[in-house]
């Protein structure tokens, strides 16, 4: 029986809708894990944290003026990442204080904007909670587009990232544009939050972008294999959560993010035991 149920298990990976999920798994994982090395040096996870729970309101929005929720929060939350980034550089406050305060301000008006939708009969919950099993091809080709604009944007870029990333002061001094490269990092990092939204929703997209990046640093020093090897964690962590998923019927977002906190704790202990050793 257990052979069986494990067979049959497995044959739902062979289904449409399945390898859809899979394919935008791994592409997720290698969008999260590429941006994520680069956020969580310039101590950008909190940011990423803000814009995924401030999209709620982009999907409120959407839905009141009877838009697809999913197209509306490509440019809400480029707009607001950017917004928000705006008002850092213009107030003297702590970043993470103006982070907290349009956080709270964002999820209070997607809260009173929810109270003016009466009825909705799509997908609102699943855009909320994720539900990577309903990518289509129009997902897919879009999660591609924006890793590939990612990959060539950061590609032909590398240097001033990297200057950008490690030394700010340095980056000026040889003559970086600095606030150009911060800004359009913020637009890829907002892109990979909107698109990422869908697939484990607003609770847990944050974690696509920080949980490979952080397993990533505990057991690299180079820049270069660190961001190759916080990549890899977010695919292979796609990959091995939506396994788990098929085979023992677990919810598929979580169950990737279940997949990357394994890698995270392995790291640590492959970490700890370097530092013995």
């Amino acid at each position: 029986m257990l052979n069986l149920d494990f067979t049959q298990q497995l044959e739902l990976l062979q289904l449409p809708f399945m390898q859809r999920a899979l394919l935008g798994g791994v592409l997720l994982g290698l969008l999260g894990g590429l941006l994520g090395s680069f956020a969580i040096l310039r101590q950008l996870s909190f940011f990423s944290h803000t814009v995924g729970h401030a999209a709620l309101l982009g999907i409120v929005l959407g839905v009141l003026l009877n838009l697809d929720p999913t197209l509306t929060l490509l440019p809400f939350t480029v707009l607001f990442g950017l917004g928000v980034i705006y008002l850092i550089d213009r107030t003297d406050l702590w970043s993470d204080t103006v982070l907290n305060i349009v956080f709270s301000a964002s999820l209070a008006l997607a809260v009173i904007a929810l109270s003016f939708i009466r009825s909705y009969r799509g997908s609102l919950m699943s855009l909320l909670f994720g539900d990577i099993l309903a990518i289509n091809e129009r997902d897919l080709w879009l999660c591609l587009a924006v890793l590939s604009i990612c990959v060539v944007s950061l590609g032909l870029t590398l240097r001033s990232q990297m200057l950008l990333t490690l030394h700010e002061g340095m980056a000026k001094a040889q003559g970086v544009a600095v606030r150009w490269h911060r800004a359009w990092f913020v637009v890829l990092l907002s892109l990979a939050v909107a698109v990422a939204i869908k697939a484990v929703g607003v609770l847990l997209v944050n974690a696509f972008l920080v949980i490979p990046a952080a397993t990533a640093k505990l057991i690299s020093r180079q820049f270069t294999v660190f961001v190759l090897l916080s990549t890899g964690v977010g695919a292979v962590s796609a990959v091995i959560g939506m396994l788990l998923s098929a085979l023992l019927n677990l919810a598929s977002g979580p169950s990737i993010v279940v997949a990357q906190f394994a890698l995270f704790l392995v790291a640590v202990v492959l970490s700890r035991f370097r530092l013995a050793v």
